[in-house]
């Protein structure tokens, strides 16, 4: 079972203490300033201090350091999202709010909306085709906090492992899709509004 985790932020958009890497750091440092198209290995290296062949032996190429890359940040920003156990509050309560707090934290986030605007491409796989590091990591994660949610009677009975799934279909769209259906000249369409009807939807979907 995984636990809900809060850890602090280092508030550079990156992971702070041992899940530091200086190569995923220097990658992310280029995707930022170039995209991922104009970033090359020779880049990275450089910036990471390495040597090419050093990244050749873990990376054949510039796509694969990046989906190494968008792993640790994904994963990094979804556990960030949980809120801390409070005396009190059912496991519901908290899966609603991370979820929720999740999704706001994925579109501020430097590295997403870079790619978003720049190389959309790059996340239609994950979307389309097949299931990344990343979402299988978040997957477990849901899984074992629905398990919680069960124990402790706050979330509706049912298999951990396809409601986890649901849980993802359903703030993926939120996360990629919401700027296709607000609208700025509407105060009912806003940001904030969806946020809340998200969070309406995922009451009713877990509470039992």
């Amino acid at each position: 079972m995984t636990p809900i985790r809060h850890n602090s932020s280092n508030g550079s958009g990156g992971p702070a203490g041992p899940d530091s890497d200086p190569v995923l750091d220097a990658v992310r440092d280029c995707v930022l300033a170039v995209g991922v198209r104009r970033t090359t290995l020779t880049d990275v290296a450089r910036r990471a201090g390495v040597s090419r062949m050093t990244l050749y032996r873990r990376w054949p190429d510039v796509r694969s350091l990046v989906g190494d890359l968008m792993t640790r940040e994904w994963v990094d920003v979804a556990t960030r999202a949980m809120p801390e156990r409070r005396p009190g509050t059912g496991t519901r309560a908290l899966i609603v709010d991370g979820l929720v707090r999740g999704v706001e934290a994925f579109r501020a986030h430097p590295l997403f909306r870079k790619i978003v605007d720049v190389d959309p491409e790059l996340l239609l796989p994950y979307v389309l085709d097949r299931r990344g590091a990343s979402q299988e990591a978040l997957l477990e994660l849901l899984a074992g906090v629905l398990s919680e949610g069960h124990a402790d009677g706050s979330v509706r009975a049912g298999h951990a492992e396809r409601q986890a799934r649901s849980l993802l279909l359903i703030v993926q769209s939120f996360t990629l899709s919401l700027r296709t259906m607000t609208d700025a000249g509407d105060p009912a369409l806003t940001d904030e509004s969806f946020l809340a009807e998200l969070r309406a939807i995922l009451e009713r979907t877990l509470t039992p």
